[in-house]
């Protein structure tokens, strides 16, 4: 599922794509996709997109969707249980610097 939703984020021109192994860092899931979107609108049509093929054509669906409020905030989270997707803006994932907190995960995949 972690490579599928790398591929359906990459399709819609998400950028600096990373898969990380977290397996052995912790038990709140298996991997995280982290990647930088150009704007909130890219990123809702990401998340319409991730809804569209994993949600109706799988029946799968995020066990928890935070971010991406009206008032902005340039991220959203995606909890798929095992995998969960964090989107960013430029400026809001250079302010969260996920990879730096997680540096001890593999990384499985790189799409720069």
């Amino acid at each position: 599922m972690a490579r599928q939703i790398v591929d359906l984020i990459e399709e819609k021109q998400a950028t600096e794509i990373v898969l990380l192994d977290v397996r052995e860092q912790t038990s709140i899931a298996d991997y995280f996709v982290i990647a930088t979107m150009d704007n909130e609108r890219q990123g809702n049509a990401i998340r319409q997109d991730l809804h569209e093929k994993l949600h109706i054509q799988q029946r799968v669906r995020p066990l928890n969707y935070e971010g991406m409020q009206e008032s902005g905030g340039g991220w959203v989270l995606l909890d798929y249980g095992d995998v969960i997707l964090h989107l960013f803006t430029e400026e809001s994932r250079d302010f969260y610097k996920l990879e730096e907190l997680w540096q001890k995960g593999n990384v499985v995949m790189k799409i720069l």
